[in-house]
């Protein structure tokens, strides 16, 4: 009970002053309460509570939060206790998923899926995007058997990120995944869990951040370069096309490999 109700709060902190003044109107007590909520209530859903939203024709759960500006188009699907602010736009074929947060103008795609996650305003998300899935986390037990370690915790974006087409954001596992304020994101991107990012940050086509690395601001990572996991980045650091990032790099600067 005590997890749940910090990884509630870390979500409530997350959404901004501006945004909790415009969205007075909602429970924002039972957003709070209910935010990642246990995945066992999702088999408890009913046809029966989903609703057609009249602005764009999609559904939504009759627990959402859902600001009357706001576009569901034809197809996309609201799940219980979201929370969709001012002017945001869902595309067709999108899921929103259960007690996620979207901030207000964010503009999201056709068939994209947000789950586990909060998201800042003024984002633009591309068609295709995966936000929130489990990331890629394995042991071997003593018989040999490869078993999945727990992924329970978020994905936080920031304000004004734009994320690629059919690029891939993982939830954490031990810390929350993390996209700061201005980062752009570009096509074919993946970012494994607990991946922390910096603000006004540029990532290339089909660039790979392994997880729990820790990146700087305005860092900029050229298309095909990759980091390993568990290394930090630092500000400032600019890695060209095609390169690897395998240890630290605590200096700003460019950087090359070959891989």
């Amino acid at each position: 009970m005590a997890m749940a109700m910090r990884r509630a709060a870390n979500g409530f902190l997350f959404i901004s002053k501006m945004q909790r003044n415009k969205l007075g109107r909602f429970d924002l007590s039972r957003v709070i309460l209910r935010h990642f909520s246990d995945q066992r209530d999702r088999s408890f859903m009913n046809p029966s509570d989903f609703e057609k939203w009249d602005n764009g024709g999609g559904l939504f759960h009759r627990t959402a939060s859902i600001d009357p500006t706001a576009v569901i188009e034809i197809g996309a699907v609201v799940h219980p206790n979201s929370v969709l602010g001012v002017d945001v736009h869902i595309g067709s074929g999108t899921i929103v998923g259960p007690s996620v947060f979207v901030g207000n103008s964010t503009k999201v795609g056709y068939n994209a899926a947000l789950s586990n996650c909060s998201v800042g305003m003024y984002c633009i998300f591309h068609h295709g995007v995966r936000i929130g899935q489990d990331g890629f986390g394995f042991y071997v037990d003593d018989k040999g058997h490869v078993l999945k370690k727990p992924q329970e915790l978020c994905v936080r974006i920031g304000d004004h990120v734009e994320v690629g087409a059919n690029t891939c954001i993982d939830r954490g596992s031990w810390r929350d995944t993390t996209i700061g304020d201005h980062t752009k994101i570009d096509n074919l991107v993946q970012i494994g869990h607990n991946v922390v990012i910096g603000k006004c940050c540029m990532l290339c086509g089909q660039v790979g951040i392994a997880g729990s690395v820790t990146m700087g601001d305005y860092v900029v990572m050229g298309g095909k370069s990759g980091v390993k996991d568990h290394v930090s980045v630092a500000s400032k650091v600019r890695v060209a096309t095609n390169s690897g990032v395998i240890k630290d790099i605590t200096e700003p600067g460019d950087y090359g490999s070959n891989p």
